[in-house]
Order: structure tokens, then C-alpha cells, then sequence
């Protein structure tokens, strides 16, 4: 219950920040709070994922782009994720998410996220997604391309060279994957 509000709240207040364009970095502030915590006392891993979701939602707001896939009936989804930890983040603590695109495949979208407190970075995620159609099927390139503000993806390296095996290497089977009985 306590990331719904926090997702509403963030939707809501991304309304009133500064514009900014779908390939610029979109910066996000917030503080830890004691929901947050595992029985370590410091943020738990899971609530930095959530908290990933309602940064990229932040983006997709201030560029316009959020209401334009309403529109259309398409939404996005994360496909794979994964996430290096530098430092820990503690209780009441005020960092960032900065989130940027990366760029696009054939059928998905990459974006590079990090926990900045104070210019340090004390985690970094790589996230792949998708955007589906509400009636079936997945957006294809050229359709995403044709949205206010996207054209092509920008050509100056920051698609990490890695990022094209890590995708293939995190993509599960379209057929059914055998349970660990049938495995061995």
C-alpha cells in the first residue's frame, strides 16, 4: 500500500516539475523512509526495483510521453532487470534516481538508472523493456519512433556494448521452461 501512494504522489507532483525530453537525464529526489528498511536497517533491495518504476514513471510524465501511450492504449513493461549495489542507503537518507534511455532493439527499450547521493553513486540498474499493446501484441520500432519526441535513438555511446549479450542471456524461452523435476 505504502509504494501506491508513493506512486500516485510521484505521478502527480512529475506534472508540475520541469519538462524534459524522452532521451534527457530526468532526475528524481527521495528519502528514505522506514517502510523502506529490511531487518538490517538499511533500504531493502526490493524497494529500490519499486522505486525504479516510479522514476521511470516521473520520465515518462515530464516528456509528455506518458498520456500520449494512454492514448494510444500501450503501456510498458520490464522484460529484465539488473542492478549493482555500491553503498547502502539509510534511514531518512535524500538521494536521486537519475534515469536516462539508452536506446532501442527490434523489440525493446534499454534505460540506465543510478542512486546518486551527494554526485556519488551507491547503485546502478539496467533495465529492459517492452511496450505492449492493450490489444495484443508488442509496439513495434516504427511505431515507437512515430511518437512526439523519440525519433531516432541518439548516437553518442551511451548504449553500453555489453548490453546486446546481456539481453539474449536474460531472455527466457516463448515456449514453456521445464520445472527443475523435468530438468535433471
Amino acid at each position: 500500500m505504502h509504494f501506491f501512494f508513493r506512486t500516485v504522489l510521484g505521478t502527480l507532483t512529475a506534472r508540475f516539475r520541469s519538462p524534459l525530453g524522452i532521451w534527457d537525464v530526468g532526475s528524481r529526489p527521495f528519502r528514505v523512509l522506514p517502510t523502506d528498511l529490511d531487518v538490517l536497517r538499511h533500504m531493502n533491495n526490493g524497494v529500490y526495483f519499486s522505486l525504479l518504476d516510479i522514476a521511470r514513471l516521473d520520465v515518462l510524465t515530464r516528456s509528455g510521453l506518458w498520456p500520449e501511450l494512454q492514448r494510444r492504449g500501450w503501456y510498458p513493461v520490464v522484460v529484465a532487470e539488473t542492478m549493482s549495489f555500491r553503498r547502502s542507503l539509510e534511514l531518512w537518507q535524500r538521494f536521486e534516481i537519475e534515469t536516462r534511455m539508452l536506446g532501442f532493439d527490434e523489440r525493446s527499450l534499454y534505460v540506465e538508472q543510478r542512486f546518486v547521493v551527494k554526485g556519488e553513486v551507491y547503485a546502478r540498474a539496467f533495465i529492459r523493456a517492452r511496450l505492449l499493446k492493450r490489444a495484443g501484441g508488442i509496439v513495434t520500432v516504427p511505431e515507437l519512433m512515430e511518437l512526439p519526441g523519440v525519433g531516432a535513438a541518439p548516437a553518442d555511446g551511451r548504449m553500453p556494448e555489453w548490453i546486446e549479450g546481456w539481453a539474449a542471456g536474460t531472455q527466457l524461452p516463448s515456449t514453456k521452461v521445464p520445472t527443475w523435476s523435468e530438468w535433471s
